[in-house]
């Protein structure tokens, strides 16, 4: 075991993680040169598309020094807001955690929250300072950041090109030093908790596990304490760039089982393995769950896939455990999902997943947060959409999830995010300037401000420059109405927003502008109304389609072409009292980008 190091690398987006885990795994020779490509570890269309880490990825490492062979078990994570979570399990199976520091941009926000989360977990940090090969980099200011920041001594701070290779023996040096070897005791019953899972469709579900304590052998049985269910270990074995299977796998080790488990709901991310007739005295604590921050519906474009979009999501949630759904249902829509995410980047992957790997065509509705309503009885009640709210008259107050924002940015761009942050109705709580030109803004905001455009207006004002990162605090009373949409009188429910009073009119305006643009023209007018309560804040109208009925009338009595004029227009009327209009998913999303 004193042989083993488990450690994670944390950093902000593009500090470069992921090009540093593929330096490391050929240092170490894991990879052979016919299988090397760039970001080897994110193996998601998606993640090579978008440059982006969406998952975590394990994966082990042999290396020797001082003529001792070492097994490194590396784990490289996410570096966006919206994927923290993945980062929190990472941190949960390390000892250690390689914090990543980009020396042209010195510390960003993630870079700090994700280093708290691992100080939280008593984990062994080793700052390095990558990008050191820019001509722009200016490491001497970066290195009092981080010795501020992390209170280590200036010496204790790796300098390294991930591009290049510069400095990559000595970071692996320090790894073998520095992390300390896993805690635990092969002779102890089974403990080993599971950190990730994936759903494959020959050999079921995927568990991959770290062993706190305890050894697990092929075919041995085991039980998860959680659930309850017991299983044969069918394989095990650790994790390369593909499975490895080995004959036994015992404390430290990071590795993965497969017992053959094909319901997803009995394999929880968090949950501990054991063996039946040795079980070990109690699961494995400190797996916090996840607090979705958006809400959105996710609906099958056709109501007959409802069940399939079912065991989509279900498999999609083994593979990312801060996805949360529940089953609602909506007039306009039919049969659907109300699933929570961690933010908007985390919602569109999702959308895409669903697309790509299960070929799930979906209509997700306006995103929105959970409110808390009180009504004039005295009970509270959660809502998560805008048609669950009370009726006005029995509604006494809505309270509103509040968060407190970080924005690290370039005093230059101070007071246009200041603007951005006072119209979004935040509260400036505190100004730290961390160096002579950079500044930690701290806010009080109403999480729905965030929900829609901000961050894309954040990175557009600061140009690119202004890291951010939240975290909640109470829910406050707000003044809050709901907007419906109504087409031909009829209300289309999954357009409905619940919003800040002061912003309402002119939303409604901009959303009826739009919809009028995007709803196809029909055989008759199509009126769209944006309305609060009874009252009617804004109206646009689609123009019908006419066919011209006076063509064969050339010349003579007009009274002919009215009569024909008349008799169009009677079926008109009685068109719009049957016809129904279709909304195209592209008006679900555009409410998304009014701007």
């Amino acid at each position: 075991m004193d042989k083993i190091r488990n450690f994670c690398i944390i950093a902000h987006i593009d500090h470069g993680k992921s090009t540093l885990a593929d330096r490391l795994l050929e240092t170490t020779n894991t990879i052979s040169e016919r299988d090397y490509q760039a970001q080897i570890l994110d193996d998601m269309d998606l993640e090579r598309e978008r440059g982006i880490t969406i998952k975590s990825h394990a994966i082990q490492m042999e290396y020797t020094q001082d003529g001792q062979k070492y097994f490194l078990n590396l784990i490289d994570t996410p570096g966006h807001v919206d994927f923290s979570y993945e980062v929190s399990r990472s941190i949960a199976a390390c000892e250690g955690a390689l914090l990543v520091i980009d020396a042209t941009q010195g510390i960003q926000a993630q870079t700090i929250s994700n280093l708290y989360m691992a100080i939280d977990h008593n984990l062994e940090i080793i700052p390095i300072l990558n990008k050191m090969d820019m001509p722009s980099a200016m490491p001497e200011e970066v290195k009092d950041q981080i010795v501020d920041l992390v209170g280590c001594r200036r010496e204790a701070i790796l300098e390294a090109s991930a591009k290049t290779g510069a400095g990559i023996d000595e970071i692996l040096r320090e790894i073998v030093k520095r992390v300390p070897a896993p805690k635990g005791s092969p002779d102890e019953p089974l403990q080993a908790l599971i950190f990730d899972s994936i759903f494959n469709s020959f050999r079921g579900i995927i568990a991959y596990v770290k062993i706190i304590n305890g050894t697990v052998r092929k075919g041995d049985k085991v039980k998860f304490v959680n659930t309850g269910h017991e299983y044969n270990a069918e394989e095990i074995g650790v994790l390369k760039l593909k499975l490895e299977p080995r004959e036994v796998i015992g404390a430290g080790d990071v590795g993965y089982i497969i017992s053959g488990v094909k319901a997803s709901a009995e394999v929880k991310v968090g949950d501990t393995i054991t063996h039946v007739k040795n079980p070990c005295e109690k699961a494995i604590s400190g797996f916090e769950d996840v607090k979705p921050m958006v809400f959105a519906g996710i609906y099958p474009v056709d109501a007959d896939d409802y069940e399939d979009l079912r065991i989509s999501i279900e498999k999609l949630q083994l593979n990312d455990a801060s996805l949360t759904f529940i089953p609602e249902s909506s007039a306009a829509l039919g049969f659907g999902f109300r699933c929570g995410f961690l933010g908007l980047l985390h919602m569109e992957i999702i959308q895409e997943r669903l697309d790509r790997e299960f070929n799930m065509d979906v209509i997700t509705t306006v995103p929105n947060v959970s409110f808390k309503a009180y009504t004039t009885k005295g009970e509270e009640i959660d809502v998560h959409n805008p048609s669950g709210l009370p009726p006005v008259n029995h509604l006494e107050r809505i309270e509103e999830p509040y968060i407190h924002a970080q924005v690290i940015t370039l005093s230059e761009y101070v007071g246009s995010i200041m603007n951005l942050c006072i119209d979004k109705r935040g509260v400036l709580k505190n100004q730290v300037y961390l160096t002579r030109d950079r500044v930690e803004l701290s806010f009080e905001m109403p999480l729905a401000e965030i929900v829609f455009d901000f961050y894309d207006k954040l990175k557009s004002i600061s140009k690119g420059y202004a890291s951010f990162d939240y975290y909640y605090t109470t829910y406050q009373k707000a003044d809050l109405v709901r907007l419906d949409i109504l087409l031909n009188g009829e209300m289309v429910d999954a357009l409905s927003t619940l919003i800040f009073r002061g912003h309402a009119y002119d939303f409604g305006r901009r959303m009826c502008e739009k919809l009028k643009e995007l709803i196809p023209r029909q055989q008759f007018d199509i009126a769209i109304q944006a309305a609060i309560g009874a009252k009617i804040i804004s109206r646009e109208t689609v123009k019908a389609v006419r066919k011209d009925v006076t063509a064969k009338c050339y010349g003579g009595d007009i009274t002919r072409k009215r009569k024909l004029l008349e008799k169009q227009k009677k079926g008109k009327k009685r068109m719009r009292q049957v016809g129904n209009v279709e909304v195209p998913q592209t008006a679900f999303l555009a409410v998304l980008k009014l701007d």
